[in-house]
């Protein structure tokens, strides 16, 4: 299984506009850039993408992202539902036959809302084809096995999502955008091989974990590594992973894990 983080940003992307001088961001490590959280996963030669952030085109392009055999879609908000439009070019390779769209009752609202030209079975001219589906608590890809779960976002729910590479046997967790973690989804990513999770800041948010509390619930999974995601610029990667306990780090773009 190879587990390529895309983006590893908050909403406004690190930096933000106008960004103060007051966050002590240290602007020369390139790992405190960072892009809208998104992730690719390949399982047997399987490429499944999660999300699709603003910058969607541009971090397949640094990644040499070739190929999508499914989408995962965790929520319905911008910053991971707005790159979707890029996904046309996935569908020209593929020969104009539509991507497979999963993602929640809300989330598949929301793309036929915002895309209502790309919901179709067959590619129209240059546009994307979206095949809209519901994610189940178990889907059967080429590659693996990919559970879901829900996980709690404020007033929104989150796929929460358990890989399973059929050859190896390995497990990846992806928690991102949840304030909670349930009792479901920590016995579902128990010891798994990887871990990513929501980590926003050092201090509480209403709808994110904050940096203690996904330090708790990393410690109750057990995962062999765990990596957080979704960091706003309140977090400086150099200066704040020295304070992380051994086995979690911060993720950052264009990371690559190989289990």
């Amino acid at each position: 299984m190879e587990v390529i983080f895309l983006g590893t940003g908050t909403s406004e992307g690190v930096p933000i506009i106008a960004q103060p001088p007051e966050f002590e961001l240290d602007l020369g490590n390139a790992r405190n850039w960072r892009t809208r959280t998104s992730v690719h996963v390949i399982m047997d030669g399987c490429h499944i993408q999660v999300d699709a952030a603003p910058e969607f085109r541009l971090q397949c392009i640094n990644n040499d992202i070739r190929q999508i055999d499914h989408f995962i879609l965790t929520h319905e908000h911008a910053d991971h539902i707005q790159g979707m439009d890029d996904l046309r070019r996935f569908c020209r390779i593929q020969g104009g036959a539509a991507i497979p769209v999963y993602s929640t009752k809300n989330g598949v609202k929301r793309v036929k809302e915002i895309y209502p030209y790309a919901i179709h079975e067959t590619a129209k001219g240059n546009y994307p084809a979206f095949s809209l589906k519901i994610m189940p608590k178990v889907l059967e890809v080429a590659g693996g096995t990919i559970h879901s779960v829900i996980l709690p976002h404020g007033k929104f729910i989150v796929l929460g999502l358990l890989f399973k590479e059929n050859s190896s046997g390995k497990r990846f967790a992806y928690y991102t955008d949840c304030k909670e973690v349930t009792i479901e989804a920590q016995e579902l990513a128990n010891c798994a091989e990887l871990l990513a999770l929501d980590a926003l800041r050092p201090s509480p948010h209403l709808s994110h974990l904050s940096i203690p509390e996904a330090i708790d619930i990393s410690m109750k999974i057990g995962a062999n590594q765990t990596y957080f995601v979704h960091m706003t610029c309140d977090v400086d990667h150099g200066r704040d992973e020295l304070c992380l306990p051994d086995s979690i780090d911060f993720a950052y773009d264009g990371l690559r894990m190989f289990l």
